[in-house]
């Protein structure tokens, strides 16, 4: 994926070259250089993230980030600011982007989230020394016939 984000980031930038220098042309050709090379930095960091709570941030960023790109090659498009090949091949690989990355995101989030639960669930309600009916590690059966 770290390569993937780089030529996407490096695709967009060629591809605005190719877009004429005009007062209606560089909002939108700043704001999608912005959102490409937004999206290869944050993937990058997330990549180097030490936590998973980092990881799962960073990776909101870089979905955030797809979406922008994905919006701004859109208004592109549909302003006519440039057609072609290209710009074809650049809103398909957005949008694969965005829904990998926000698929991923919330993946990550889910699990961070069962994460926590899992660590709350095994604290709460005991205290030092406590062991909730288990001896050794086992849980002692009551109520069988085996008193």
């Amino acid at each position: 994926m770290k390569a993937r984000t780089h030529e996407f980031a490096v695709g967009v930038i060629h591809f605005v070259r190719t877009i004429p220098d005009r007062t209606d042309t560089r909002r939108p050709k700043d704001q999608l250089v912005g959102a490409a090379l937004g999206l290869d930095g944050n993937w990058r960091a997330a990549c180097r993230a030490r936590t998973h709570k980092e990881f799962t941030g960073k990776l909101g960023v870089v979905a955030e980030e797809a979406d922008e790109a994905e919006e701004w090659l859109d208004v592109i498009s549909d302003a006519r600011l440039s057609e072609g090949d290209e710009l074809t091949r650049l809103q398909r690989e957005s949008k694969e982007l965005r829904a990998i990355f926000t698929k991923a995101s919330r993946t990550a989030s889910d699990n961070e989230r069962a994460d926590q639960e899992r660590r709350k669930g095994g604290k709460a309600g005991r205290r030092k020394g406590q062991n909730d009916g288990r001896r050794n590690g086992i849980r002692e059966e009551r109520g069988r016939g085996d008193q």
